[in-house]
């Protein structure tokens, strides 16, 4: 959604755009065009789609007829899906919008309205459990739906997964808990939401993440703030 764009930050002007804790690259925004404005090497699209309105920057080959006549039917009033890299230029956010079309379906809309809907949740708190993980509960060997705590809560870290994790200090075990809480990502988790999720003082928290990769359980990623763990 576009008004998570708008709230998107970075550590630094080279630095990857976050959402909440989520490192973001391409993009895509279905909104209504509100204004046009053609311009000798690019076309500028004023967009909205209820939850924030933001430029979408799509740079123009004029030789090309076929390139010319694909963006040209776009108008305002228009619905469009936009997909691009969320850029900034002099303290005014946009998006580098590579590719650029028309909505011919209103269920679109409405479907990427969920659809963000969805994986907000899921980067919040875990995607919901399969099937099969739920194949020991009589009701769903049955194929009966089962019921009971939120698909979207911590259920699916049974106490076998966390028994390894008891016997550290508190707050270690609260930081390893939370990560296992977490859907898995290539790029780990930042420090940051570590340290929102778990409380307590900056200080204690890093002291506590330099334990858990002096023991071996957690190790750095990308970078020195992004962790993931070992087992």
């Amino acid at each position: 959604m576009i008004g998570q764009l708008l709230n998107a930050t970075q550590a630094h002007s080279d630095a990857e755009w976050m959402i909440e804790d989520a490192e973001i690259g391409q993009v895509t925004v279905v909104a209504s065009v509100i204004t046009i404005k053609n311009q000798a090497t690019n076309c500028v699209y004023w967009i909205d789609d209820g939850s924030g309105r933001v430029e979408a920057r799509h740079w123009v080959d004029s030789a090309n007829e076929e390139d010319s006549e694909r963006w040209g039917s776009i108008t305002e009033g228009a619905y469009i899906r936009v997909m691009g890299g969320l850029k900034m230029f002099g303290n005014k956010r946009y998006i580098n919008a590579q590719h650029i079309r028309p909505v011919k379906d209103h269920h679109e809309f409405l479907f990427h309205t969920l659809e963000a809907m969805t994986v907000t949740r899921i980067f919040e708190k875990g995607p919901p459990p399969r099937p099969s993980d739920a194949g020991k509960d009589p009701r769903a060997v049955a194929g009966g739906s089962v019921t009971g705590p939120s698909a979207y809560t911590a259920q699916s870290n049974t106490a076998s997964s966390t028994d390894q994790y008891a016997h550290l200090p508190p707050l270690q075990r609260r930081i390893a808990e939370f990560m296992l809480s977490r859907p898995p990502a290539d790029e780990g988790i930042h420090v940051g939401a570590i340290a929102r999720s778990v409380g307590g003082d900056a200080r204690a928290i890093s002291e506590a993440l330099d334990k858990l990769m002096d023991d071996g359980y957690v190790f750095t990623t990308i970078d020195d703030s992004h962790f993931q763990l070992s087992v």
